[in-house]
C-alpha cells in the first residue's frame, strides 16, 4: 500500500495548509507516483465532483442562508426566539438557542448561522454582563443545530457519498434537533441560574404578543412547510429544495418584507459564491483523495480491520464515533465528512447498521467536531468576533459539549428516534 499521499496530506495538515491543496497536494503525489496512470486523471477527478447534480443542492442553500440575512427573515426569528424565550434566566443564551433552530430550518449552515448569532446576539450578550468565554461557547454549541435540521448541507454530501436518499436523512434530523435544543436549554437555565443571568422581561409574553410575533415571522415558518410537504408529494428533489428556498426568500425579500432591492442582487451573488467555492474545492479536491484511496483499498481495508472487532451494530456505532471525535478535533467537518463517508458506509453495512441512522449519527458527530480544539471551524468563528481565546472557550463549552454527546448516545442507543419519522412520512427503506 502507497502511504506517501496520506503522510504528505497529514505533514502539511500539520504545519496548518489550507485543507484543500492539503488534500489535493496527496492526490496529486499518487497520480505522479503511479507509472502507468495518466496524470490527466487527476483534473478529471477534480472536475468529477463538481458535475455531480445532488451538489447542486449546495450553492442553492448557500445563497439562501445570504438572502434570508439580507431579507429580514433572520430578524423576525429572533423577534420570534424573544417572544418564546424572553422570560428565562439567561435569555439571550436562550434566543441563541432557539434561533439556531429556527435557522436551521433556513439555511443548514452551521458556520454561517454561528457567524451571524456572534455578531447578532453574542456582542450583544457581553455588553449586557455575560462572560465572553460563555457567549462564545452558547453561540459555537447553538450553530451545532442548524446543519442537523433539515435542510443540513452535512446530509446532502453525505447522502450523495453514501447513495442514501437526502429526503430521508433531512426528515430523520429533525428529532434529534429538536432533542438538540432541549439539552442546551436545560444546561443554559442552570448556569444562567448560578451565574445570576436575568431574563428579559418578568413573564412569558401575552397571547396577542405571541400572535403578532408568529405572524411576523410568518413568511419564514412556513419554509419548513414547503420542504416536508415537497418531499413527502414528490414535488420537488431534495437537491431541487434549495433553489425553492433560495428563490422563495427572494421573493419573501422583494414583495413581502419589502427589503431587498435590486442593488443587494451583485452582493448577495458575490457572498453565496465565495462561501460555495471554498466548500466545492475542497468537495473536489477530496473525490481526488478517494480515487487514490480506492485504488489502495484502505476503505474495503478498514471495513476488515474495524469488522474484526465487533459485529454488533450499537458497539460498532461506539467505535465509529470514537474514532470520529478525535478526527473532528484535527479535521475540519466538511473534509472530515467527505474523506470518512466512504470508509464508514461500508463499515456500518457491514454489520446491518441503518444507513439513514448512520448518516445521522456521522454528521452530528462530526458537527459537534467543530466546537472542538485545536481545530474547530464554529469555534474560531465565534472566538474571533468575540476576541476569546481557545483556553478560556475550551473551560466554558465543557457542558454545552458534555450535553451534546449524551444526545449522542440516545440516538445511538435508539436508533427509532431517528428513523421513524422518515419511515412515517416516506415508507419504510433505505
Amino acid at each position: 500500500m502507497d502511504l506517501l499521499p496520506l503522510a504528505l496530506f497529514l505533514v502539511l495538515m500539520a504545519i496548518n495548509a489550507p485543507i484543500a491543496f492539503a488534500i489535493a497536494a496527496g492526490a496529486l503525489l499518487f497520480f505522479l507516483d503511479q507509472k502507468g496512470l495518466p496524470l490527466v486523471i487527476f483534473p478529471q477527478r477534480l472536475m468529477s465532483a463538481s458535475g455531480s447534480f445532488p451538489l447542486v443542492a449546495i450553492p442553492m442553500f448557500v445563497l439562501a442562508g445570504v438572502v434570508m440575512n439580507r431579507a429580514g427573515i433572520t430578524r423576525r426569528l429572533l423577534n420570534l426566539a424573544e417572544a418564546l424565550v424572553g422570560h428565562l434566566p439567561g435569555a439571550l443564551a436562550q434566543m441563541n438557542v432557539v434561533l439556531a433552530t429556527l435557522m436551521g430550518f433556513e439555511s443548514g449552515s452551521g458556520n454561517a448561522d454561528a457567524a451571524m448569532q456572534a455578531k447578532m446576539l453574542g456582542t450583544e450578550m457581553v455588553r449586557r454582563g455575560y462572560a465572553a468565554p460563555f457567549a462564545a461557547a452558547i453561540v459555537a454549541a447553538s450553530a451545532v443545530i442548524t446543519p442537523i435540521i433539515p435542510p443540513g448541507l452535512g446530509f446532502v454530501i453525505y447522502g450523495y457519498l453514501a447513495n442514501v436518499s437526502v429526503g430521508r436523512l433531512f426528515l430523520a434530523g429533525v428529532v434529534p434537533g429538536f432533542m438538540l435544543m432541549a439539552a442546551l436549554m436545560l444546561v443554559t437555565h442552570r448556569i444562567a441560574l448560578r451565574e445570576g443571568y436575568l431574563p428579559l422581561r418578568p413573564r412569558f409574553v401575552s397571547a396577542g404578543e405571541l400572535l403578532a410575533a408568529v405572524r411576523d415571522a410568518g413568511w419564514a415558518l412556513t419554509v419548513p412547510v414547503f420542504i416536508v410537504v415537497g418531499l413527502r408529494n414528490g414535488l420537488f428533489t431534495p437537491t431541487e429544495a434549495g433553489a425553492v428556498i433560495a428563490a422563495y426568500s427572494l421573493a419573501v425579500g422583494f414583495l413581502a418584507h419589502r427589503e431587498l432591492k435590486l442593488s443587494d442582487l451583485w452582493p448577495m451573488l458575490t457572498e453565496a459564491s465565495l462561501a460555495t467555492a471554498s466548500v466545492m474545492l475542497i468537495i473536489s479536491a477530496a473525490d481526488a483523495f478517494g480515487f487514490y484511496m480506492t485504488m489502495e483499498q484502505v476503505p474495503a481495508a478498514a471495513a476488515r480491520l474495524l469488522g474484526t472487532l465487533t459485529a454488533n451494530p450499537t458497539a460498532m456505532l461506539f467505535l465509529i464515533n470514537g474514532l470520529l471525535l478525535v478526527v473532528g478535533m484535527f479535521l475540519e467537518s466538511v473534509a472530515a465528512l467527505i474523506m470518512l463517508t466512504p470508509i464508514l458506509a461500508v463499515v456500518g453495512a457491514g454489520v446491518g447498521i441503518d444507513p439513514v441512522h448512520l448518516g445521522l449519527v456521522i454528521v452530528l458527530n462530526i458537527t459537534i467536531g467543530a466546537i472542538t480544539p485545536p481545530v474547530g471551524t464554529l469555534m474560531f468563528i465565534s472566538c474571533g468576533v468575540l476576541k476569546v481565546s481557545v483556553a478560556r472557550f475550551s473551560r466554558a463549552i465543557l457542558p454545552l459539549l458534555l450535553a451534546q454527546l449524551a444526545v449522542l448516545v440516545l440516538l445511538i442507543l435508539f436508533p427509532r428516534l431517528v428513523t421513524f419519522l422518515p419511515d412515517m412520512l416516506m415508507g419504510p427503506g433505505r
